[in-house]
């Protein structure tokens, strides 16, 4: 907003320290708190109430016919974009929503088998490890253990 850094800050703040002393320090930071909301949110009414007149006035239609005249591909892209949004809405009765319905009841399956199988291999991995771990600890009790002679 007024593009200040953090030393802009601090100087700032130490000044207001100064001058407004510590006790009054949070009421004037309430203060200009509620002051910066009150002005976002005049700005925000005000923009609303611009955007409202333009649309209105039917600028908005004319902006975006300008848009679409001086960049063909994107508006042919929203074009195809907005047909293909239609085609996946269809009646469930139809053929075609009864083969939507299977193969998403198909997509399930494989799901469910593809997570069982990822879990089958883990439980896999951890029943090897866990043998290799028993192997490893009987091969050090079985080492003899070393006694010095002094």
């Amino acid at each position: 907003m007024f593009d200040l850094g953090w030393t802009e800050m601090l100087v700032i703040g130490i000044v207001a320290l100064i001058v407004v002393g510590p006790k009054d320090l949070p009421v004037l930071f309430r203060k200009v708190g509620q002051f910066v909301g009150k002005a976002k949110g005049m700005a925000r009414e005000f923009s609303r109430a611009m955007n409202d007149a333009a649309d209105e006035s039917g600028v908005r239609d004319v902006a975006k016919g300008l848009k679409a005249a001086t960049n063909p591909i994107n508006s042919a892209m929203d074009g195809v974009k907005s047909a293909a949004s239609d085609l996946g809405k269809f009646d469930p009765d139809s053929e075609t929503g009864k083969l939507a319905a299977e193969r998403a009841e198909n997509a399930k399956k494989i799901q469910a088998a593809t997570a069982r199988a990822a879990v089958d291999r883990k439980m896999k991995e951890a029943q090897e490890a866990q043998a290799a771990a028993e192997k490893l600890e009987a091969a050090r009790d079985a080492e003899p253990t070393k006694t010095s002679d002094t």
